[in-house]
């Protein structure tokens, strides 16, 4: 290829991969494949490598690749880059309406634009004759910071407008402000991976954004996720819409990516009405939004209000209720779960979160303290998102006066004082301990469960009434209570003390696999227990399983089976083990004489979703079993069959996706009494 088409080619191809990324990454529509790009790409680079004097300031080649700066230089704005003042209520948006109608009496007849508050980085993009010629930070709203080099390396920004021969044509000069930020999404991603290569993670997206965007070397910017969403024309050096959004809907005919969650409103009171579902909206945005802006439609109309200071006030902002704050973290607790988890709690100078007075918060596992270097006199950022628990985001590290304590993982449970486990490859530390009395109420409230040992009328309530008056001490206790006993309880009378009674006695018939179930052994629930008590058949067995025993089950890995094999070990169960046998709780397994039912559903497993006609959820799963058959929560390739009832979710779509068979109660029916189902 000679010159002349050598440059006409390199001239295709940056404008078709402005145009491709304009698809992707503002349209969200592209037309070829991320591979087919790359080779585009791969074919431009090479051509500049050999005539770096053809480089064009739009080249999509030139996104990374600028030197790194030793510092910002100034910009002056070609106008004031304002501010918004804030309104935390109805009636202060009611008031500004109010001001706005005594200052001018057009503001009766205008209509108003709601644009999410994106929670971001405020920039200004610089272009002449379509092409982006640099951009600055907001700074004081009059002299800003040029970071051109990092605004290029951000794909969401077009290099060259208009990317569509059919757009409008663009002014020979355009200033347009926008938002950078990172989205929810990808801002998991960047602290999942840098979690996993061992690098400190980020507190927030909007942290994030503002850090990545003051990078002096863009090859640092570059790797960040970093996206822009434009909703102001600063100034042109031609005529544009005169409303806002005309302003939003020409930004998009150039090529520039606008916010979707843009609405129109004909009166203020319309806009009052709104507020309350843009709150909830604002947890299914993308990224983090601290509030809304309603401005003024009538951009004519605005700009002849003037302004306050640096806010105009054509426009306001309605912030939400804040769902992230930093305080003091004073301690940190140690909770015990049911199962023996040890859980931190942050203990809190109480602080107002979304409108609710917040003095503990999740520090989920002691990595996440360890990971995040969280200290006992830490000023923390707390977060609560929607009606989550709140949780710790991480220390603010440039408050610390050096005064704060590391914190250590107890090596003894907190309550019983025995020592707690942390197994090879788990997060979690516990304690083994089975009659630790935090986790004894808990663990008969499991205990007496329908999947477990279905112990009617036996609830939380009486469960810690029994535990208060010291009658049951273990689960084993259960089975040594008397009527007398019983009575001796607030709110008991004959009958109800007669038939808790009874109901006690008539659980020592329950089968192998509740009373394995029922023990709460960690990682041990209905499925893991069932198969359980069809291999060993009887609790004689079972309480001296092995671990390669234990590993040769299906579905059965090395933290199950040491879990078992620790719990089986400890002296105080295996004593706990004696006290059911000699209470007469000591089921064996149902073999297949015993249940008069032919294993005509061995080796298949099944699924069960909806509602069903004929059998409860347990009826239906010790329907399967008793024939042979496997019953798992959810659906994959070794699924055999989904018996569906009606109003079935999204397991049955999972199904079908797969290809797997579904079935109904009655084809069941027939397919366990050995008919053609």
């Amino acid at each position: 290829m000679n010159s002349t088409d050598l440059r006409l080619e390199y001239d295709r191809l940056c404008d078709e991969l402005n145009y491709h990324s304009y698809r992707y990454h503002v349209l969200d529509s592209p037309v070829i494949s991320d591979y087919e790009y790359d080779q585009l790409l791969k074919k431009l680079r090479e051509i500049e490598s050999r005539h770096p004097e053809w480089i064009r300031a739009d080249s999509p080649a030139q996104r990374v690749g600028s030197a790194p700066q030793e510092k910002f230089a100034k910009v002056q704005h070609p106008a004031s880059i304002l501010s918004l003042s804030n309104a935390f209520s109805p009636e202060d948006i009611r008031a500004w309406y109010e001001r706005l109608l005594k200052l001018d009496a057009r503001i009766a007849q205008t209509d108003f634009v709601i644009e999410p508050k994106i929670d971001g980085l405020t920039v200004v993009l610089r272009y002449q004759n379509g092409v982006f010629a640099g951009g600055a930070t907001r700074g004081d709203g009059e002299v800003g910071e040029d970071i051109s080099a990092n605004l290029r390396t951000i794909r969401s920004i077009p290099l060259k407008i208009p990317v569509d021969a059919q757009g409008p044509k663009p002014p020979v000069d355009l200033f347009v402000r926008g938002e950078v930020f990172i989205t929810n999404k990808d801002f998991d991603r960047l602290n999942q991976r840098l979690l996993e290569n061992g690098e400190k993670t980020y507190l927030n997206p909007r942290n994030t954004a503002a850090g990545s965007l003051r990078q002096l070397d863009p090859a640092l910017t570059a790797s960040r996720p970093l996206t822009l969403l434009t909703y102001q024309i600063v100034a042109a050096s031609e005529g544009v819409p005169e409303t806002q959004k005309g302003i939003l809907d020409y930004l998009k005919s150039l090529g520039f990516p606008v916010s979707g969650d843009v609405r129109v409103y004909g009166t203020i009171d319309e806009v009052i009405a709104a507020l309350p579902g843009w709150n909830e909206k604002r947890n299914q945005l993308p990224y983090e939004a601290d509030g809304i802006v309603i401005k003024i439609n009538d951009l004519a109309l605005a700009n002849d209000l003037g302004a306050v200071g640096k806010d105009p006030r054509g426009a306001i902002a309605f912030k939400f209720p804040a769902r992230e704050v930093t305080t003091r973290l004073l301690d940190i607790e140690i909770n015990v779960g049911r199962t023996g988890v040890l859980t931190p709690t942050a203990v809190l100078d109480p602080v107002e979160i979304g409108g609710v007075v917040v003095k503990q918060a999740t520090l989920h596992n002691f990595d996440y303290i360890r990971e995040k270097d969280i200290r006992i006199g830490d000023r923390v950022l707390v977060k609560r998102a929607g009606e989550v628990i709140p949780y710790i985001i991480g220390p603010v590290v440039e408050a610390r006066d050096g005064s704060e304590r590391e914190f250590q993982p107890p090596q003894n449970c907190p309550v019983c004082r025995e020592p707690v486990q942390n197994l090879p490859g788990e997060i979690a530390w516990f304690c083994v301990n089975f009659s630790c009395p935090a986790q004894l109420i808990r663990h008969l409230e499991h205990f007496v469960s329908k999947s477990a040992m279905d112990i009617n009328g036996l609830g939380i309530k009486i469960v810690e009434q029994l535990v208060a008056a010291g009658l049951v001490k273990d689960a084993a206790d259960l089975y040594q209570l008397s009527r007398e006993d019983l009575l001796k309880l607030e709110g008991f009378a004959e009958k109800k003390a007669e038939n808790i009674i009874q109901a006690i006695q008539g659980s020592k018939s329950q089968p192998l696999e509740r009373f394995i179930n029922a023990l709460g052994i960690r990682g041990v629930g209905e499925v893991m227990a069932a198969q359980f008590a069809a291999y060993f058949q009887s609790m004689d067995r079972f309480r001296y399983a092995g671990r390669e025993e234990l590993m040769s089950l299906e579905g059965v890995g090395p933290n199950i089976a040491d879990a078992v094999v620790d719990w089986l070990s400890r002296p105080h169960n295996q004593e706990l083990l004696e006290k059911f046998k000699a209470s007469g709780v000591w089921p064996e397994g149902k073999r297949e004489k015993d249940t008069g039912k032919k294993q005509t559903l061995a080796g298949l497993t099944f699924v069960v979703t909806g509602t069903l006609e004929h059998f409860t959820r347990e009826a239906i799963t010790a329907y399967i079993q008793a024939h042979g058959g496997k019953v798992t929560d959810s659906v994959s390739k070794s699924t055999s069959y989904l018996v569906v009832g009606e109003n079935a979710g999204s397991k049955l779509e999972k199904a079908r996706s797969l290809g797997i068979k579904t079935i109904s109660e009655s084809e069941l029916k027939a397919l366990a009494e050995g008919a053609d189902a």
